[in-house]
C-alpha cells in the first residue's frame, strides 16, 4: 500500500473552472469528519502488510479544516494502519485560509507538505476564474509559509483568455522568487456544467486559445527547466529530491485508498469510485456500508492507463514491462501504432523506453490516446 487521499468536499465558494465535488455549505462539516474518520477505519482490512507512505489532503479545500479536525483524520489514520517512519503528508491549501497563526499551527503539526492553490498573481485572474483570495493574500501566504515549510508546491494556470506572453512569465518568475522547489501548472479547460462554460458560452469570457496555451507551456518548460527544475510529470516540476510522492505514486501504478465522496481507490486490478453525494455518503458510513462502486480492470483497461501516465511522467513507457505484464500482442500493437509518432518526432525510443520529445510534450494526452487498446475483452 502507498497511500491514502482524503476528499474535503467543501469550498468558501464555487471557482469558475471547477468541475470536482465540493459543496459551499459547511453545515454538514462535522458529521462529514466524523464520517471521514470511520470510513478510514472501516477500509484497514484492505491494505496489506507495506505501511501508508502519503496522506493527502485534496478537496474542495482542505486548508478550510480547523487543525484540530486535521489532526484527529491524521490521527485516525495512525490508529488504524502502519505509517512509515516518515511519510509525506500533504494539505492542500487556499491563500486566504492561511494566515499567519494558520500556517504557525500547521508547521507544528504533522503536515509537512502543502500544495497552495495560488493560480494567478494578477488580480484579474483571480476575478476571472472567481478564487477566494486575491493578489496580495497570495504573496503574503507564500511570504509566510516559506518560513516554516521546505517543502511548498505551487499551482499556477496558463492559457486564461487575456493573459499574455509577458504576464505568464511574470507569474513563473514571482513563484520562481519565494524559492518554492515544486510547481504544478495546468492549461484553463472548460468544463461542461461549470460557470466558465456558461460564461463562453453567452459570450461574456473569450473562450481559451490552444496555440496561446501551447505558447505558455513551451515558455513554463523553458523557464523552469533554465531554473533547475525536473520536468516529471507534464503538469508538475521539481527541484531534485521534492517529487510529489503522492502523485508519483499514481504516476507510476502504486496502490491507494481513496477516503469521503467522490474519492477514488486501486488496488492494481480494480477501481473503486465513492458516491458523489456528501448526505448518501454520510448517511452511508454512519449505517456502516461503503457506498461505492468498482469496476475490475481488464488486461487493455491497464494496459492504456499505463500508457496515459508513463507517457506523462519522465519514466516513460518500458517496452519490457509492456510485455512482460500485458503480453507480447500488445507490445507489437504498440511499436505498430506508434511508429507514425516516432517518424514525426513527437516521441522516441531509447533503450526499450518510450518518451514523448520536446515536440510532442503539449500533445501527450492526445498521442497517448492514439495508442489505446480499443478491442475489450
Amino acid at each position: 500500500m502507498s497511500g491514502i487521499y482524503i476528499h474535503i468536499p467543501f469550498c468558501k465558494q464555487a471557482c469558475h473552472y471547477c468541475d470536482f465535488h465540493f459543496s459551499t455549505s459547511m453545515k454538514k462539516k462535522d458529521d462529514m469528519i466524523l464520517a471521514l474518520a470511520k470510513e478510514i477505519g472501516m477500509r484497514k482490512m484492505e491494505t496489506d502488510t507495506e505501511p501508508i507512505e502519503t496522506i493527502y489532503f485534496g478537496g474542495g479545500t482542505p486548508s478550510v479544516l480547523t487543525l484540530e479536525e486535521i489532526n484527529f483524520l491524521i490521527e485516525t489514520v495512525y490508529e488504524n494502519y502502519s505509517v512509515s517512519d516518515n511519510p509525506e503528508i500533504t494539505l492542500e491549501a487556499n491563500p486566504d485560509d492561511l494566515s499567519s497563526e494558520k500556517i504557525l499551527e500547521l508547521s507544528k503539526s504533522k503536515i509537512n507538505r502543502l500544495s497552495i492553490g495560488i493560480q494567478s498573481f494578477f488580480e484579474e485572474d483571480l476575478q476571472i476564474m472567481n478564487r477566494a483570495h486575491n493578489a496580495k493574500e497570495a504573496i503574503k501566504c507564500l511570504q509566510e509559509c516559506t518560513r516554516y515549510f521546505d517543502n511548498i508546491s505551487l499551482d499556477l494556470i496558463y492559457g486564461i483568455p487575456g493573459m499574455s506572453n509577458e504576464k505568464w512569465k511574470q507569474n513563473i518568475e514571482t513563484a520562481l522568487s519565494f524559492g518554492i522547489p515544486h510547481i504544478s501548472s495546468y492549461a484553463l479547460t472548460v468544463e461542461p456544467k461549470t460557470a466558465l462554460y456558461k460564461q463562453i458560452q453567452t459570450g461574456k469570457i473569450a473562450a481559451p486559445d490552444d496555440e496561446v496555451a501551447q505558447e505558455h507551456f513551451l515558455i513554463l518548460v523553458e523557464t523552469l527547466e533554465a531554473n533547475e527544475f525536473i520536468h516529471y510529470e507534464l503538469s508538475n516540476f521539481a527541484k531534485e529530491n521534492f517529487f510529489s510522492k503522492n502523485n508519483s505514486a499514481y504516476w507510476l501504478g502504486t496502490k491507494y485508498i481513496g477516503i469521503g465522496p467522490s474519492a477514488h481507490s486501486y488496488d492494481g486490478v480494480s477501481r473503486s469510485w465513492n458516491i458523489s453525494n456528501n448526505s448518501i455518503y454520510i448517511k452511508s458510513i454512519t449505517d456502516g456500508i461503503l457506498p461505492n462502486e468498482m469496476e475490475i480492470l481488464s488486461v487493455a483497461d491497464r494496459y492504456n492507463e499505463y500508457i496515459m501516465t508513463g507517457l506523462r511522467t519522465i519514466w516513460g513507457v518500458s517496452f519490457v514491462r509492456i510485455k512482460n505484464e500485458f503480453g507480447a500482442d500488445y507490445l507489437i500493437y504498440l511499436q505498430k501504432q506508434v511508429q507514425k509518432f516516432v517518424d514525426d518526432d513527437l516521441v522516441s525510443i531509447e533503450n526499450n523506453i518510450l518518451k514523448t520529445t520536446k515536440k510532442g510534450k503539449f500533445l501527450t494526452d492526445g498521442i497517448a490516446s492514439d495508442l489505446f487498446y480499443l478491442n475489450s475483452e
